[in-house]
C-alpha cells in the first residue's frame, strides 16, 4: 500500500510539472512608426508634418496645419490635425495594426516659449504573416 501511495504522489508531482509552464510559440512582430511634428511658431510661421515610417524603412510624409496663425492659437487647424491623426491611426488598426506605445514631448529652446514643437511618437506592432 505504501509503494501504491509512493508511486501516485510521484505521479502526480511529476505530471503537474509537465504542465506547469505552457511553451509559447514565438510571434515575430513588425513595427512601423507614425510621428506627428507640430509647430509651435507664432505668425504660422512654422512647419508641422507627419511622417511614417513602414516596416520596410520608407517613409511617407504629409503636411499638418500649424498650431498657430497670426493672430494666436489656432482651434480650427488643431481640430484638424486631430481629425488627419485620427483618421491615419484608424486605417492602420482597421488593417490589424495595434498600438503599443505613445511617447509625446515638447521641445521649446527659446526661453519664453514662443517656438518649439510637440512631437508624438505612436509605435504601431503587427503579427509578421511568414508564407
Amino acid at each position: 500500500m505504501k509503494k501504491v501511495f509512493v508511486l501516485l504522489a510521484i505521479t502526480v508531482t511529476v505530471s503537474s510539472n509537465l504542465f506547469a509552464q505552457e511553451i509559447k510559440a514565438a510571434v515575430n512582430k513588425k513595427f512601423m512608426q507614425i510621428n506627428t511634428i507640430e509647430s509651435v511658431v507664432t505668425g504660422g510661421l512654422g512647419r508641422s508634418k507627419m511622417i511614417i515610417t513602414n516596416p520596410d524603412g520608407s517613409q511617407k510624409e504629409s503636411d499638418l496645419e500649424n498650431l498657430f496663425s497670426m493672430v494666436g492659437i489656432n482651434f480650427k487647424n488643431i481640430k484638424s490635425n486631430e481629425e488627419q491623426v485620427l483618421k491615419t491611426l484608424k486605417t492602420y488598426t482597421d488593417e490589424g495594426w495595434k498600438i503599443d506605445q505613445v511617447t509625446s514631448f515638447t521641445l521649446s529652446p527659446a526661453e519664453g516659449g514662443g517656438v518649439g514643437i510637440f512631437m508624438t511618437r505612436y509605435l504601431l506592432s503587427k503579427p509578421d504573416q511568414v508564407h
